[in-house]
Formats: C-alpha cells, sequence, structure tokens
C-alpha cells in the first residue's frame, strides 16, 4: 500500500517499508502532543541541542500521522528504528519547521 505526503499542506513523508506515511503537524496533532511531550519550543530546543529522545521522536510522529489506520504507535516505533535515524531526521526537520515557520 502507497501513500503520499501532500507538501503544500505541510506534510512530510515517512518511508516505512516500501509505504509512505504522511505526516501533518496541523493543530490538533501538534495540541495532543504538546500534551505528551511538553510545550513545543522546549521539543525544538531539545531537537536542536541534539537531546530529543526517541520516545519523544516516535510520539511526536504519532501526533502528526494523517491515517492512524495504517499502522500502530508501537509498529511505527519499531519501523523509525529498523529504518535509522538518518532516514527519518529529514521528516523530523520537516515537521520542526513547520512547527517553527508554519504554512
Amino acid at each position: 500500500m502507497s501513500g503520499g505526503a501532500n507538501a503544500e499542506r505541510g506534510e512530510a513523508a515517512l518511508e516505512i517499508g516500501g509505504d509512505v506515511l504522511a505526516l501533518r503537524p496541523s493543530f490538533g496533532a501538534l495540541v495532543a502532543a504538546e500534551a505528551e511531550l511538553g510545550p513545543l519550543f522546549d521539543l525544538v530546543e531539545r531537537a536542536a541541542d541534539g537531546k530529543l529522545s526517541l520516545g519523544d521522536m516516535a510520539a511526536l510522529f504519532w501526533h502528526c500521522l494523517v491515517d492512524r489506520e495504517r499502522i500502530d504507535r508501537e509498529t511505527l516505533g519499531e519501523a523509525i528504528v529498523a529504518v535509522g535515524l538518518a532516514k527519518v531526521t529529514p521528516v523530523l526537520k520537516a515537521i520542526l519547521q513547520q512547527i517553527l515557520a508554519g504554512k
């Protein structure tokens, strides 16, 4: 199954095992992420300082995931580890840029 991300809507594409998941940092997604992870500015600062945990990244991705019916949270976390941080870092960067700059 293949999906896609629409950059015009602020989405980032996360490729997991040949499947492309769309992540969109919408207002609702960011409010939910903030409720779990703390203030977004602190999250951005931790990322900039190289102190963002794998759990933080997985939670942010989960809350921004457009179609949660396609993958559960634990599988998403395992997939992030499987593909490696080098491959998911550009996705994280895109989401953090959306948080800071908006659309």
